[in-house]
């Protein structure tokens, strides 16, 4: 009976969760590209960039990884036969992946407190689509479960990655010939 409330408020702060992720590494790529400002821009840009991934780290995206693992770890309990099947535990391994990803965004949002600028905005921009594949493996995986055929889901997660890159190699060029772009 509480099944299908656990699983819509897992649900929830999945997405919640996945905005904060998604939107983080673009708030990084603006404090790293403030950097390369002239002051007083560089200074005000940082200020208020600072002040904007602290309240979205802070108040959306760390919230949501808990209440969402929390959630998880109850689904689980309702239904313990799921850890018996190979797809929760590909799942599970995904979201390892997500939680490596979630505490190295936090790193690098704790450096860039500190005004420490040590990636590029072009990695940043590859940093960010590592949550995407991370969400389509997931999301197929749940949905299709054992019905899911592992070799194409992985040249599916291959081609989503080589499609990634090449729309942010695309993106450069355009920058490259219009900065305002």
């Amino acid at each position: 009976m509480l099944y299908p409330y656990i699983k819509s408020l897992h649900l929830i702060f999945v997405v919640t969760w996945f905005a904060g992720l998604f939107y983080i590494p673009r708030l990084f790529i603006y404090h790293i590209e403030a950097w390369q400002k002239t002051s007083p821009e560089k200074e005000i840009l940082s200020d208020q960039l600072k002040l904007m991934t602290k309240r979205l780290w802070y108040i959306i995206t760390w919230p949501s990884a808990i209440l969402c693992t929390l959630f998880a770890i109850w689904l689980l309990v309702l239904m313990p036969d799921w850890l018996n099947q190979s797809w929760m535990h590909i799942k599970l391994g995904f979201v390892g992946l997500l939680i490596f990803y979630h505490l190295k965004c936090h790193q690098i949002f704790k450096q860039l407190q500190r005004d420490e600028v040590k990636y590029t905005s072009r990695f940043m921009r590859i940093w960010n689509e590592l949550a995407t594949l991370v969400l389509f493996a997931v999301v197929f995986l749940v949905i299709l479960k054992n019905a899911f055929n592992w070799i194409y889901g992985t040249v599916g997660i291959i081609v989503l990655a080589v499609l990634l890159m090449l729309g942010i190699r695309l993106y450069k060029r355009i920058r490259d010939k219009n900065p305002n772009a």
